[in-house]
């Protein structure tokens, strides 16, 4: 009986995919123009579906439960922008900063880093230091992130003042990341030496040097340049939304996992989440459609008579960099090894001794950021509204199913597959359809495919 399903399955899915490559190859002949655009806007809109897919699996192939909160996430991606650059929007007539959602976020932020730091170097300070001692310094390096964070909500119009100091002290810790590790591969037994060595000493020093004097360059130039303001708002409101990711996860989700042990618990939750989210950015907000202010590459291209946008190939840029970042977590990196163990069996592995609590949070945070950069880009190029992050949550889904959900391979592909089908979908028919194709291709691929395009293995 299943092998019959199964054949009946692949012969409907080749008539199917016939029938699409003859249509579209239709269509191609009679206008390639227009085919071109919309590949192009296909290829665009799915990198958006991508990036939504990619954080969601990574999630889902981690805990297995579906966290709705992705939707919330991409919606405070977009949102947090408007909110830091409501000056810029609409002539400056509806200027938004509120001081209790400045506080708000000033203490989930301080909570987060203190965790962060007590969990993470909590330990090696015990050599040194007694137990309250490391909770007095992860309070006070907590508040002081709190301060700090609450400082660039307060002053959106300073921010590119206010983030320069940050923005140096990261660009010199990469930088000398960097040259540690070119030296370290260079130089492996040298590096290993249990002290710094008459060589290695020398080494550390030139980097560090030119971590700081190249950071202090860049954070001058950041302070003198306020177009880099909307910029640094992209990172603000992306770290926003992890910053919440991870509070939500480590402040709620641990306790519920442990006393319900239920993914349909677990979904009723995030879905809750979504919807308190939603109903506060109403509140915040109006239900009213915004815009965001023009970023680079407005102006579209004429190119083979298509109009293309180099802030769309910027999006489609994000989304394959940010495949790569992933699978480079993934398969190459010690984290990347915990979390798989996880996803295979989270019980073993903490008997083995990964930290799953620090590991899961950290996949949080990072499937937050990729939700909330989503909707920053899917902002840009439309305008944003409360209930956005339900219908692009919903498209992040689909995308992963017609990929193959649990398979990062399989979000990219999924995320542009669904994107192209879109958009040469409503060839003939009014852009209102496109969401019922994504939605019919989601019946079609639960009902005849439901491991999709790429199963995971």
């Amino acid at each position: 009986m299943l092998s019959l399903r199964g054949r009946h399955s692949t012969t409907l899915a080749i008539v199917l995919t016939a029938l699409a490559v003859l249509y579209i190859g239709w269509k191609i002949t009679q206008s390639p123009e227009q085919a071109l655009q919309f590949t192009f806007n296909g290829l665009a809109v799915g990198a958006v579906y991508a990036l939504l897919a990619m954080g969601f699996t990574l999630v889902y192939s981690t805990v297995w439960f579906f966290d709705l909160y992705y939707g919330a996430a991409a919606a405070l991606g977009a949102y947090g922008v408007f909110y830091l650059r409501s000056h810029d929007t609409l002539g400056g007539r509806y200027e938004v900063n509120e001081p209790i959602l400045n506080i708000l976020f000033a203490v989930v932020t301080a909570g987060v880093v203190a965790w962060s730091f007590h969990t993470s170097f909590g330990y090696r300070l015990r050599s040194r230091l007694n137990t309250t001692a490391v909770r007095i310094v992860a309070l006070l390096i907590g508040a002081a992130a709190g301060v700090y964070m609450g400082f660039v909500l307060s002053f959106p119009k300073d921010i590119h003042t206010v983030l320069s100091p940050a923005v140096g002290v990261l660009v010199a810790v990469a930088v000398v990341w960097v040259l540690h590790a070119i030296y370290r591969s260079v130089f492996p037994r040298v590096t290993t030496a249990p002290v710094l060595s008459l060589s290695k000493g020398p080494v550390l020093l030139v980097g560090a040097v030119a971590g700081v004097a190249l950071g202090a360059y860049c954070a001058v130039a950041v302070s003198g340049s306020p177009d880099w303001g909307l910029y640094l708002t992209w990172g603000i409101s992306c770290l926003l939304a992890g910053i919440v990711g991870l509070a939500l996860y480590r402040g709620l989700y641990v306790y519920m996992r442990e006393r319900a042990r239920s993914p349909l618990v677990m979904l009723v939750a995030t879905l809750g989440i979504l919807l308190a989210i939603t109903a506060f950015t109403t509140i915040i907000f109006q239900s009213a459609p915004r815009p965001l202010p023009d970023a680079f590459g407005s102006t579209p291209w004429k190119i083979a008579g298509a109009n293309i946008k180099g802030f769309n190939v910027f999006t489609i840029a994000v989304a394959l960099v940010g495949f790569v970042f992933l699978l480079f977590l993934l398969k190459m990196t010690s984290f990347g090894k915990a979390v798989r163990a996880i996803g295979d069996d989270e019980e073993v592995s903490k008997v083995v001794g990964i930290n799953t609590t620090v590991v899961i949070a950290v996949v949080f945070f990072i499937g937050a950021i990729y939700a909330a950069a989503a909707g920053v880009l899917s902002g840009h190029d439309t305008a944003i509204q409360p209930r956005m992050g339900l219908l692009l949550l919903l498209k992040g889904w689909i995308a992963s199913v017609v990929g193959g959900i649990g398979n990062m391979y399989g979000a990219i592909v999924g995320g542009f597959v669904l994107g192209l089908i879109e958009q040469f979908g409503i060839w003939d028919l009014a852009g209102e359809w496109k969401d019922a194709i994504s939605f019919v291709l989601l019946i079609l691929f639960l009902s005849f495919w439901p491991n999709g395009l790429l199963p995971r293995k």
